[in-house]
């Protein structure tokens, strides 16, 4: 391929994820606009903060790949500082890996309220909440910042980040270390804990199936809250499902990449534009999840669609 048409490529995989960017970023905002105005908002703090963070990573995935294809010069001290605070995209990664945490801690929580429900109304106080909220974008913060400040650097003209120039056990150890934390561990918990949940349920869907047995009134009191929790569970497993198949490709290359087991692979070339883009379809994708599976946040929508106000009228 001539250099002509690779960075033709380039440019065409990152125009792709500037609309993928756009597309979540316009998601993320209606999905949260839907759970504020269902009243939602209050009962599920972690979703809420799930669709902040993806809305933050959508935006500076948008804004961050349209300032790249503009091939910005990278000159002198001010160049570094621009490659380091915002190039590097530092800020994507902060909503990515903030986001990854949330659904982890999602997934605790949904556990605690199933499988221990006696015991989470003691646990799963509102300072508990928002201390998990803020431990998702602090962890997140951290990790990034830390990263890339000590990473990143100007390399004829390019922006270099998340590998470490010069010494390959301190690289492939903080790639290690970033899979085992962000996929492989938050897979662990999404099988053990939804495994956990699911025979939880069935137990209770048998329960239930017994009390409808004795009789219609019996029926008519199973709770509503039931079936919202269970509406949740389902939502969260597919989100959650998501995330563990749009991310495989994206970390095996850049393990490939970033420890540099296979040379000719780069973090700047369009078959990382195009792994990118598979990534964050996860993050695209979440809004329209929860826009067909959360019924409250579904009714909202519904609500907004002018031929649902009012009959349209035949042409």
């Amino acid at each position: 391929m001539s250099s002509s048409s690779a960075i033709g490529s380039e440019i065409y995989m990152m125009l792709v994820v500037v609309v993928i960017g756009a597309v979540g970023t316009a998601g993320n905002a209606l999905i949260l606009y839907a759970l504020f105005a269902s009243k939602q908002h209050k009962k599920h703090l972690l979703i809420v903060n799930q669709n902040v963070l993806d809305l933050f990573a959508s935006f500076f995935l948008c804004l961050t790949y349209t300032v790249r294809m503009f091939n910005v010069p990278l000159a002198g001290q001010r160049g570094h500082w621009l490659c380091v605070t915002f190039l590097s995209e530092i800020l994507i990664w902060w909503g990515t890996n903030g986001s990854m945490i949330n659904l982890a801690l999602i997934t605790i929580d949904r556990y605690l309220m199933v499988v221990h429900p006696v015991r989470s109304k003691k646990w799963l106080r509102p300072w508990l909440i928002h201390s998990e909220m803020a431990t998702a974008w602090l962890l997140a913060i951290l990790y990034n910042t830390m990263h890339v400040f000590h990473s990143t650097n100007v390399v004829e003209g390019d922006c270099v980040s998340y590998t470490i120039p010069n010494d390959d056990a301190a690289n492939m150890a903080a790639i290690i270390a970033y899979l085992l934390f962000f996929y492989f561990f938050i897979l662990a918990i999404f099988i053990l804990c939804y495994w956990r949940i699911l025979l939880a349920v069935r137990r209770q869907a048998r329960v239930m199936a017994s009390h409808s047995a004795a009789g219609p009134r019996n029926a008519r009191q199973a709770p509503q809250s039931h079936r919202i929790q269970t509406n949740v569970i389902k939502t969260m497993i597919l989100v959650s499902a998501l995330y563990v198949i749009a991310w495989m490709p994206f970390n095996i290359y850049y393990l490939l990449a970033a420890a540099e087991l296979i040379p000719f692979l780069s973090l700047l070339d369009s078959r990382y534009y195009a792994l990118t883009f598979i990534a964050f379809l996860c993050t695209t994708t979440n809004p329209f999840i929860y826009a067909t599976k959360f019924d409250p946040v579904k009714k909202i929508l519904i609500k907004m669609i002018p031929c649902k106000k009012t009959p349209c009228l035949a042409q």
